[in-house]
């Protein structure tokens, strides 16, 4: 097993050599760009942290501050960090976004007024791909954030 402190020298020297390497925090919450930053405890088989592209990261942190209230962290212009208060993750640079007809993986939230949270999204910036339907188990809609990426906010009334 490699020392934390370690990992992060390792994947920092990558990220000065190599162009492809955008991040030192797909596990984990550190970015590069925070290296003194407390990781949080890791769960083992669990999801740890998520990286959802986008075509404009700060697009994403902008609607997602306004709709959840979510805190981010900055790390340059290509790279925004957020904690929900349950899982951590962040919003990358890409030309290129999740959407489920391309076979994205769907990243599902939830909200107990899923009524309310849909025309708050559309007035933020949201565009539904997939309109309030029923489920097993509850309902659900899609649609894709300001930064291009297809999600879905699910409830169970």
């Amino acid at each position: 097993m490699i020392a934390p402190s370690l990992k992060l020298a390792l994947c920092l020297s990558l990220l000065a050599v190599l162009p492809t390497v955008s991040s030192c925090a797909p596990r984990g919450g550190v970015p590069a760009a925070n290296p003194t930053a407390i990781m949080p405890t890791s769960k083992a088989n669990a999801i740890d942290y998520i990286e959802i592209p986008s075509h404009d990261p700060v697009l994403s942190k902008t609607f997602f501050v306004a709709l959840f209230g979510w805190k981010f962290t900055d790390y340059g212009p290509d790279y925004t960090s957020f904690d929900d208060g349950r899982l951590s993750g962040g919003f990358f640079r890409s030309p290129i976004v999740s959407a489920t007809a391309s076979g994205g993986t769907l990243v599902v939230f939830y909200s107990p007024d899923l009524a309310g949270i849909r025309d708050r999204a559309l007035k933020l910036g949201a565009t539904v791909t997939r309109d309030i339907y029923d489920f097993p188990g509850g309902r659900r809609f899609h649609f894709t954030e300001p930064g291009g990426s297809e999600l879905a906010i699910w409830s169970e009334k």
